[in-house]
This record gives C-alpha cells, sequence and structure tokens, in this order.
C-alpha cells in the first residue's frame, strides 16, 4: 500500500509542477488573438473616441495579463517547493511538508478563481460590449484580423487550464489525506509490535 502511495505522491508533485507551467503558457498566450485585431485600434482614437467600441478591450486586459503571468510564476514557485522540502519522496512527512503541500494548495485555488472570474468578466466585454460592425469596417480597411463573437478561444480554455490546475490540486490533497492514513496506520502496528 505505501509503494501505491509514494507513486502517487511522486506523479502528484509533478503533475502540480506541470500544470503550474500550463498556467504560465496559457498566461503568454491569452492576449495573442486580442493583440493581433485589437493592439493598434486600441490607440488610436478618431475625434476623441476609440476607433471602435469595445477597442480598448486590449489596454484593460493588458494588466490583468501581466498579473496572470506573475500569478503563474508563484505556482511554479510554489510547486518547486514541493521539490525542495522532498514532499514528492518523503516515506514520513515533517511539518515542513504539511506546510508546503496546505499553501500549494491555498495558493492554487486562490488563483484559479481569481483568474476564472477575471477571464469571464473580460470574454463577457468582448462579446457583449464589442462593437463587432465597426470592428469589421476597421479591419477590412486596415488589412487587420477580424474577431468574431465566436473567437472566444482564448477565453474559454482558462476553464479548461484551471480545471487541471484544481484537479491536480484536489489529488495532491487526496495523496496528503492518503499519507495520513497510511503513517497512522503504520504507527499502530509499530505500537502493537512493541507490546506484543
Amino acid at each position: 500500500m505505501y509503494k501505491k502511495q509514494m507513486t502517487l505522491q511522486r506523479i502528484t508533485s509533478y503533475l502540480l509542477l506541470a500544470s503550474a507551467a500550463l498556467v504560465f503558457v496559457y498566461s503568454i498566450g491569452m492576449l495573442t488573438d486580442l493583440y493581433r485585431s485589437f493592439h493598434l485600434f486600441a490607440s488610436w482614437k478618431e475625434t476623441n473616441k476609440f476607433y471602435f467600441e469595445g477597442a480598448k478591450l486590449y489596454l484593460e486586459m493588458h494588466p490583468f495579463n501581466r498579473e496572470l503571468t506573475i500569478a503563474s510564476i508563484i505556482l511554479i514557485l510554489s510547486a518547486v517547493s514541493l521539490f525542495v522540502f522532498r514532499s514528492h519522496d518523503r516515506r514520513k512527512y515533517y511539518i515542513a511538508n504539511y506546510i508546503t503541500i496546505g499553501l500549494n494548495a491555498f495558493i492554487n485555488i486562490g488563483i484559479s478563481v481569481w483568474a476564472l472570474i477575471n477571464v469571464f468578466t473580460y470574454k463577457s466585454i468582448f462579446v457583449n460590449q464589442t462593437d463587432f460592425e465597426g470592428f469589421k469596417i476597421a479591419a477590412e480597411k486596415y488589412k487587420f484580423p477580424y474577431l468574431s463573437p465566436d473567437d472566444t478561444f482564448w477565453f474559454d480554455i482558462s476553464a479548461v487550464v484551471f480545471a487541471v490546475v484544481l484537479l491536480v490540486t484536489a489529488l495532491s490533497i487526496f495523496n496528503l489525506f492518503f499519507k495520513i492514513y497510511l503513517m497512522n496506520a503504520e504507527r499502530k502496528l509499530l505500537k502493537e509490535g512493541k507490546e506484543a
């Protein structure tokens, strides 16, 4: 039983690191489509108004995107701390292992919830507040890629990315309780052996 738990422990630690790296890759690619289509329109103004309604979305999302990239680096460092304190291969956990696993879970859940709320708020702004007719005219005139209201791939994929983070975090928490159960069972057997 301990062998299975140790294998799960190792796999979980590597999955936590991989999911953090996935968030980093997502944060880098998130504004790709908006950058190509909205970047220049966001800074061009015609009669003191943005070129078309919603053109400034790229500028509004840019600070959030920077924060998400920083958050993804925090996720990576948090996952690396599991390896620093050897939470991936210890047979017996110590206080530092419980703290790093607990902090990792707290950080993963907090960042995932924060990111999803923001991403879907910006998706709503993109779909409901962008003047797609004005955008289409401007895109044709200046030979820019046109995004339709259905072009929400980078918004939608966030649900998959953060579902992976939350799923791996849940697996990490399950592994922790499994470890505690086995450690207590082993302690009980040793105690009974001594008494016999």
